[in-house]
């Protein structure tokens, strides 16, 4: 009988040993890939690993926002620095959070009213018009130009507030949507002129006069136009007679037919008992600057009946 055929095949000790190596290397890495994976599986619906990655995504935007606020809002602000009382108040140090204490102690909103209060702020706070306030005080500086001559007061008592009524340059109109309202004569060839307006503060209450005033700035956009953008000039606790109140300067910057232009703008608002807080508020364009020092004239003049 004749013999078997001899096996070509090896066995496991024929073969050379940096091959059994590596046999072996590529066995343990599909073991160590199987047990992450497997970890993955089971970690990926835990909530205490997710939680983590849900607040940072949620912390990210919030200071993406708060920088790019001051940083848009300030860009524009060379144009008017050169301008005497126009130039802006530094951004180191702002306040980004709402105040907890204002400098007279007064409380602000309660009840159902706090948490619109709030969504409101937080809204502001994030809005790249609006620059976050300066943490201390500064006070509004002289504007150029002459005052115009006043004839008495414009008493609102549906505002609770009084306001200097000018006698020359200015005219009386229709207050509506306001409580008052003076303007300014149009300017050939503008879109845009100087008002000046009283009216209950038509946003929610804030826990302070000045964060309430912060909101009414950014109120004050409405009234400008579309895309423009504010930079502080003056922020301090006022006596409107013998109420509390906070005043709050800045330039408003925009652009009309492809030009950039400013307008000064102030405001005071002004704590009136049993009743809404009142808003004083002036623009005026720089096509109408040789009226500025007229809003030295207001926010000196403005008092709580």
């Amino acid at each position: 009988m004749a013999a078997p055929p001899a096996s070509s095949s090896k066995g496991l000790g024929d073969l050379p040993m940096r091959v059994v190596y590596r046999a072996i290397a590529v066995a343990a890495g599909v073991v160590v890939l199987g047990a992450g994976a497997t970890v993955v599986l089971l970690n990926r619906d835990d909530p205490a690993t997710a939680a983590p990655q849900n607040s940072a995504a949620v912390a990210v935007p919030s200071v993406i926002s708060a920088s790019s606020a001051s940083s848009a809002a300030a860009a524009p602000a060379a144009g008017a620095a050169a301008t005497p009382g126009l130039s802006p108040l530094s951004s180191a140090g702002a306040s980004t959070t709402p105040s907890t204490a204002s400098a007279d102690g007064e409380d602000g909103a309660d009840g159902e009213g706090a948490a619109d209060a709030d969504v409101a702020l937080a809204a502001a706070l994030t809005d790249p018009r609006v620059p976050a306030l300066p943490k201390k005080a500064h006070r509004l500086r002289s504007l150029p130009g002459r005052s115009a001559s006043t004839h008495g007061l414009i008493k609102d008592r549906r505002s609770g507030v009084a306001l200097p009524r000018f006698a020359a340059s200015w005219a009386l109109a229709t207050p509506a949507p306001f409580a008052s309202r003076q303007l300014l004569p149009k300017v050939k060839g503008a879109s845009y002129r100087g008002m000046l307006v009283s009216c209950p503060v038509p946003i929610p209450e804030q826990k302070t006069l000045r964060d309430t005033a912060f909101l009414a700035a950014r109120w004050t956009l409405n009234h400008h136009p579309s895309g423009a953008t504010i930079t502080w000039t003056a922020s301090q606790p006022i006596k409107a007679g013998k109420q509390q109140g906070w005043l709050l300067g800045y330039t408003v910057h925009y652009t009309l037919e492809g030009k950039k232009r400013v307008s000064a703008a102030a405001l005071a608002l002004v704590d009136v008992p049993e009743k809404k807080p009142a808003v004083v508020f002036v623009t005026i364009p720089d096509s109408q600057k040789k009226r500025w020092h007229d809003i030295n004239k207001v926010m000196s003049s403005v008092k709580a009946l």
